[in-house]
């Protein structure tokens, strides 16, 4: 199913928007032209990776400086370990829709306290 995100000129070359799913979803937009979206929450720790630093086809998140692949949600730069999920993106007449992924999130485990 395609969900529809936002028009592509809502989000500038380098910029990213959030679409509030469970879990949240990021939308970017590279320097490049390129739409890529992905689960928005760090596999480290509760943070938002769409208020993160964009550079290429990567995504620094803003608590820890990990570094998510935009392309394959691969982890390329530590203190995250695990992936985030990558989900299909579809632009189609200036709409930007995003295909959810089947495969399960990878969320940070929940600690009791």
């Amino acid at each position: 199913m395609m969900i529809p995100a936002c028009r592509l000129a809502d989000i500038p070359r380098g910029e990213a928007c959030r679409l509030e799913f469970d879990p949240p979803i990021a939308v970017f937009h590279t320097e490049d032209g390129e739409v890529y979206a992905i689960d928005d929450t760090c596999t480290h720790q509760d943070a938002s990776l769409s208020d993160g630093w964009l550079e290429g086809c990567e995504v620094e998140c803003p608590l820890h400086a990990s570094r998510f692949d935009l392309r394959t949600g691969s982890v390329d730069s530590p203190p995250a370990k695990r992936p985030v999920r990558t989900h299909q993106v579809h632009v189609e007449d200036g709409m930007v829709y995003v295909v959810l992924s089947d495969a399960a999130p990878n969320l940070r485990p929940r600690t009791a306290g």
